[in-house]
């Protein structure tokens, strides 16, 4: 019997809108969800309306005078500070409240979970991970991820697993719960010498009780899909099978993508498609079967996002798309009506995402962060850093 399965969604999200030229266009939300409905992902799915997030909500992780300059931005925009207001986050008309939809999507997917209405759900509206609790970065105002976190540890989770596979590191979870070891957060990203935020070094390991719950991977520019996936496979597999959580919450940004005009990492939509069944994978062997799935970064708008979240959301249904599988010519037609770029014809980059596993004693170029990584985080769980088995 295929799992419960919840996905939110409301036009309504498309509503964060920051200006025409800004990189984080919810254009790519409606291409996605477009697509999947063309290719029939979303047949007979009911689709989940959320409210938006309360102001108890967010104050679970963000700072009440945060909160008030977000909400009074629009009408006082000189000199707000909290990261307001500039060119990564410009300040909008109903920001407070788009944010807190957003917010609110990523809380009611977390609720059907913990309510036994679904063991899978999904918000691809969230994942904006870089908020911290008192400014705005990275283009998210609020942080969805850390919220559903926190109403999930007030819920009564003792074991949440937060896996972050978007380009950029996934900072602001990070800074929420960095002393908490109910909470063990995981990201793959480009190396922090070379993409922004500059954060997430192997060494960032947590602190106080939460030490050895901090877990990050850099990646050097160039990876493709066989280091990003030995790299993950080195590491996230046995963390997760020693750490057991009660659901697994994943940010599925599209950013890793060799076509992202933000990063230098190199992946295919062949190799993501492989990542999220191999999260899929990892929630039914380790977190009970329940994983809660949110969106995230990704930039390159019509050619990239919308093949790669629909093979998300396939995923996540159980529906998996032969990455053959053609485009269908009427989503063609509308994207053309927006942009000039050649689209693909196809779900797939015809790419092998195949990779091979560390310590098979052939060296790669991820081995030396990821070596780092296992050394510097895996004796703090009992696992031997330098045998592959762990």
């Amino acid at each position: 019997m295929s799992p419960r399965t919840s996905v939110v969604w409301t036009p309504e999200f498309l509503t964060y809108q920051l200006s025409d030229d800004h990189p984080l266009n919810p254009v790519r939300l409606d291409l996605t969800m477009r697509l999947a409905s063309r290719l029939g992902v979303l047949d007979g799915v009911e689709l989940l309306a959320p409210e938006p997030a309360t102001e108890q909500d967010l104050l679970r992780v963000h700072e009440p005078g945060y909160l008030t300059a977000v909400k009074s931005a629009p009408e006082m925009p000189f000199d707000v500070g909290h990261g307001l207001g500039t060119d990564d986050n410009p300040i909008f008309f109903g920001m407070h409240e788009a944010s807190s939809l957003i917010c609110g999507g990523s809380l009611l997917a977390a609720r059907e979970i913990a309510e036994g209405r679904a063991d899978r759900a999904v918000n691809i509206a969230g994942g904006l991970h870089h908020a911290m609790p008192g400014r705005a970065a990275g283009f998210c105002v609020y942080n969805d991820c850390a919220v559903a976190i926190a109403w999930l540890l007030e819920q009564g989770y003792e074991r949440i697993a937060y896996v972050d596979v978007d380009v950029h590191h996934g900072d602001g979870v990070q800074t929420a719960f960095y002393d908490d070891p109910r909470v063990m957060t995981i990201s793959l990203h480009q190396h922090p010498l070379t993409l922004w935020p500059g954060t997430g070094w192997s060494a960032e390991l947590g602190k106080g009780e939460g030490e050895g719950f901090a877990v990050n991977i850099p990646l050097p520019p160039g990876t493709g899909d066989a280091g990003w996936r030995r790299a993950f496979h080195a590491i996230v597999p046995s963390l997760l099978e020693e750490f057991r959580p009660q659901i697994l919450v994943s940010e599925c940004g599209a950013d890793a993508h060799a076509e992202d005009p933000l990063a230098n990492l190199e992946m295919s939509v062949d190799g993501q498609r492989a990542t999220y069944q191999a999260m899929r994978e990892l929630a039914e062997t380790t977190a009970g079967g329940k994983w809660l799935v949110l969106g995230g970064g990704g930039y390159a708008l019509f050619r990239v996002v919308p093949r790669a979240w629909t093979h998300l959301l396939a995923t996540v249904l159980d529906r998996d798309l032969d990455p053959a599988t053609s485009v269908p010519a009427d989503w063609t037609a509308h994207a053309t009506s927006l942009t000039r770029m050649p689209l693909p014809v196809a779900m797939t980059d015809d790419a092998d995402p195949s990779y091979s596993p560390w310590g098979d004693g052939v060296a790669d170029r991820v081995d030396g962060g990821l070596v780092d990584t296992r050394r510097a985080v895996f004796p703090l769980h009992g696992l031997d850093p330098d045998d592959p088995r762990d």
